[in-house]
């Protein structure tokens, strides 16, 4: 039997808070499905829950070794029903969500219950600290039916066949795992028990795929073919409009949540508006024709549209010294985020994908142990730099529920109860010196290994900038159908941003590696855009565009 936790207990968990938003939700303005609190499926109605009761908590393992807790949802509408439990590791506030079905008239048969359970896990011969014992359950679904979740007790009984339901195949589709729970030690293991987040394996602006928000209990490693659950997904192609926000909406949920970004104190390379660098001096060369570059109209209109980055255009600063070191710098005062609306899980989400424009990407600066900040000379300089922040949003209810972060030719999701807020429900992001990678947090972070890495520094100062202030909405796909967004020709330039660098990254490396030999350690983790050669690529042409962020 597992360790009970006195019930005196003196440490308080941060899931033991609910998180809240610090403001309160407004009102948004009227549209169709958007933040009705149901979306149709295709046959199948489905709503979202965040209130839960507590099943069973562990109190050591998982990230922290803080331990999880397991839930399952309250409040179901009738004539819903619960799909699946929810867990989240106990090392944030309890922020999170899951579905619950409902057959439309249309659809009779699409929900079944379960013809038998089997027990995945109990922790009733474990040593583990838990405020009771715990038992997880795999319904088997009839032929012809897909599991969505397991169903959690504090009982060795099976639960109730009436407990949960599940699925008919063509409403779902193939899961992956994404983030690890929990298991009893404090890393994964690959041979024992382990809790996963799951996610559907297909994303993007088209995918069907829609988020459960249940999770995966498994022992043993898990494989894709291993995975006993499917996620939900839409059952028809179409372009998700019933549930997205109409144009009003878009700009309501900018005007609540975009970031307020923190430039560096020290940094030298501001962002600036795309018309205030083609305006001031930006360049279109021509391969065969360098000596003739092109001033750039203001909006980009003459710039070459679509085809490919087939090397044969690129843009650059002002010739002239002068005016080139006075471009170089930006002007964050001109600064605006330009928005890309996108469709995400089946239409049930909204992300909200934030661009803003650098003209010079800085130098890059290592920590070599006890050297605390090593200049990398050129290494890492390069023109054109288009960094972003993205927003997901519940199309059930208008929540933020994420924010990622692109840092480098990577980045990461925060959930929106993990970062820092200002005047309401902004989120702050933090653009790095010199590299201009966001952050959720100011500080440090540094990419190597133990104390030898590259810096990536953080820190709040006068230069500030309210995304939600003149920002423009420069794509939102096909499902606004009655609504227009104009893209902006620069938008269509698919061609690079900036010239091939002008210096030799490995010969640099090497004269620096003479003086600072540990810099050899940390050549395999130097970020892309370090070592890169080509210039840096627009918004369009990211993989992201289309797909997920991650």
């Amino acid at each position: 039997m597992g360790s009970k936790a006195s019930s005196n207990k003196n440490t308080t968990l941060p899931i033991d808070t609910t998180f809240k938003l610090p403001a309160n939700i407004p009102a948004w303005p009227k549209g169709d499905g958007f933040a009705s609190g149901i979306i149709d499926l295709g046959g199948l109605k489905v709503s979202q829950i965040s209130t839960f009761n507590k099943v069973w908590t562990t109190l050591e393992g998982g990230p922290d070794n803080l331990g999880a807790t397991f839930f399952e949802p309250t409040g179901i509408p009738e004539g819903y029903f619960m799909l699946g439990s929810y867990s989240q590791p106990n090392n944030k506030p309890l922020f999170g969500f899951v579905l619950v079905a409902k057959e439309d008239d249309s659809s009779t048969g699409a929900l079944k219950k379960p013809i038998d359970y089997t027990l995945v896990y109990t922790s009733n011969s474990t040593k583990i600290k838990q405020d009771k014992d715990g038992y997880v359950w795999l319904p088997t679904a009839p032929e012809g039916y897909r599991a969505l979740g397991h169903v959690v007790t504090n009982t060795p009984q099976k639960p109730s066949l009436d407990k949960i339901m599940c699925v008919r195949s063509d409403f779902t589709e193939q899961c992956e795992t994404y983030s690890w729970i929990w298991g009893p030690q404090k890393s994964e293991d690959d041979k024992g028990f382990n809790v996963f987040s799951i996610r559907p394996t297909n994303r993007g602006i088209k995918a069907q795929g829609v988020l459960v928000g249940t999770f995966l209990a498994q022992v043993g490693a898990v494989t894709t073919s291993t995975i006993p659950l499917s996620c939900l997904k839409t059952s028809t192609i179409n372009n998700f409009s019933s549930s997205m926000p109409n144009l009003p909406q878009i700009n309501a949920l900018v005007q609540a949540y975009a970031p307020i970004m923190y430039l560096h104190p020290d940094e030298k390379y501001q962002p600036c508006s795309t018309n205030w660098f083609f305006s001031n001096g930006g360049l279109l060369y021509h391969k065969g024709e360098e000596s003739n570059p092109v001033a750039i109209d203001p909006n980009g209109s003459n710039l070459p549209q679509f085809g490919s980055n087939d090397g044969t255009y690129w843009l650059d600063l002002p010739s002239d010294e002068t005016n080139k070191e006075r471009v170089k710098k930006g002007d964050f005062k001109t600064c605006q985020a330009y928005i890309h609306v996108k469709p995400m899980f089946g239409g049930t989400f909204t992300d909200l994908a934030m661009w803003v424009f650098y003209p010079f990407n800085g130098p890059g600066t290592a920590k070599l142990g006890l050297i605390s900040k090593v200049s990398l000379g050129k290494i890492g300089e390069h023109v054109g730099d288009w960094e972003h922040v993205t927003l997901r949003i519940s199309n059930f209810n208008g929540w933020l529920w994420n924010i990622y972060f692109s840092e480098h030719s990577k980045g990461q999701w925060v959930d929106a109860s993990m970062v820092e807020f200002e005047n309401g429900n902004k989120a702050v992001a933090y653009s790095s010196l010199n590299g201009h990678a966001f952050y959720p947090k100011a500080g440090l972070v540094l990419q190597g290994a133990g104390e030898i890495g590259i810096r990536n520094d953080t820190a709040k100062s006068d230069m500030v900038v309210d995304l939600g202030v003149g920002y423009e909405i420069v794509a939102a796909g096909e499902y606004l159908e009655n609504e227009i967004v104009v893209e902006p020709p620069w938008l269509n330039y698919f061609r690079e941003w900036g010239p091939k660098i002008n210096y030799d990254v490995k010969q640099e490396l090497e004269k620096l590696e003479k003086v600072f030999p540990l810099l050899k350690e940390i050549e395999d983790v130097l970020p892309n855009e370090l070592l890169g050669e080509e210039g840096p690529t627009g918004p369009k042409v990211k993989n992201n565009w289309t797909g997920d962020e991650s």
